[in-house]
């Protein structure tokens, strides 16, 4: 029985030491990946919340002129809207029910909801503090890979993501300086990285490349809007730059990029994208309200379909990992909101 005692403590001893070293092993990776803690918050505190002018509390939503006679008004930033629009359509005409939904950005979506004018909000970033107002829920759909992209004639198929940083750092400027393995040495030119800061105040999206905008290289060229990030690169061969696949597929009349792969993985990889081995990501959300004057049951259906509708959506081609897997994969909510990265 001695035997017995030592022989499982033992067991659990050895089992200690690897959970430890699997760890710390994790850990360690991550470190390797991001060795100057250059990557940003991807998620705000959940129990923040705005604090809005006296009375606005009180205040009904009501519609604006564009949509008085609607059941439900909807604004979202434009990547999660191509990619919902038709589910939004399709429910509408199952339903019988008006829902105008609109394109539009993460900061118009967000003013519209701070002016009661909607009834719910569609966002490809995380919440800020600022955007909590009083009496708003968030819903997380799920995740969609953030692709990095090279001229077709660029020769390089994959990039580390320390590489990727210091290609977004200045630190490496031409492409003959990659030292990746089993692949074609870089063409000989200076790298022409070409990136979009929106959403600034923010947590995630281009955060998890570089947190701050003074990390970038002041000589990065900096486009206001996806078409000219695709053209940009498209018509550069020594450009790189980023755009969820959706938006490449969608203004292709643009011109052609290569998709990267980073660190062998790549950006439609449902595997890949939940277990964070491809780290880059945007976050699709959407917002119902809450409380007397506010809360529309319309709205709340359409959100509860949402969020099992999108269970269909092809990661191939959009490179989405809907909630539900997040949730196995041990990442964190807060109600419906994702709010934390798996450990």
């Amino acid at each position: 029985m001695g035997t017995g005692k030592r022989s499982r403590l033992t067991m659990f001893t050895a089992a200690a030491i690897a959970a430890f070293f699997l760890a710390a092993g994790g850990a360690a990776a991550k470190k390797a990946a991001d060795p100057a803690g250059l990557r940003g918050a991807a998620f705000s505190d959940p129990k923040q919340q705005a604090v809005m002018p006296p009375g606005w509390a009180a205040k009904p939503v009501v519609h604006e002129d564009w949509a008085t006679d609607a059941d439900v008004t909807v604004v979202m930033d434009q990547d999660i809207y191509h990619t919902m629009v038709w589910l939004i359509q399709n429910y509408a005409a199952k339903n019988g029910l008006k829902i105008v939904a609109r394109e539009g950005t993460c900061g118009i979506a967000a003013g519209m909801l701070a002016r009661k004018a909607i009834d719910m909000g569609g966002f490809c970033c995380p919440a800020s503090k600022d955007d909590r107002f009083p009496g708003i829920r968030y819903h997380t759909l799920g995740i969609v890979g953030k692709a990095f992209f090279v001229h077709p004639d660029n020769p390089i198929d994959t990039l580390s993501t320390s590489d990727l940083r210091d290609i977004y750092r200045g630190r490496l400027r031409r492409w003959s300086d990659l030292k990746t393995k089993n692949q074609k040495p870089g063409p000989d030119r200076t790298i022409k990285a070409i990136g979009r800061l929106h959403c600034a105040e923010r947590p995630g999206h281009w955060r998890l490349l570089l947190d701050k905008q003074e990390h970038f290289s002041p000589r990065m060229f900096e486009v206001g809007s996806i078409p000219d990030m695709i053209s940009r690169v498209s018509s550069a061969p020594s450009a790189i730059g980023w755009e969820v696949l959706s938006m490449v597929d969608r203004y292709k009349d643009r011109g052609r990029v290569k998709v990267l792969s980073l660190d062998g993985y790549r950006p439609n990889d449902p595997e890949a994208l939940a277990t964070l081995r491809y780290p880059f990501y945007r976050t699709y959300t959407i917002t119902t309200w809450e409380g007397k004057g506010t809360s529309n049951k319309n709205a709340q259906a359409l959100a509860d379909y949402l969020i099992k509708a999108v269970e269909s959506l092809s990661t191939e081609r959009y490179g989405f990992v809907p909630a539900s897997r997040l949730r196995k994969a041990g990442w964190k909510f807060y109600g419906n909101e994702l709010v934390g990265e798996p450990k």
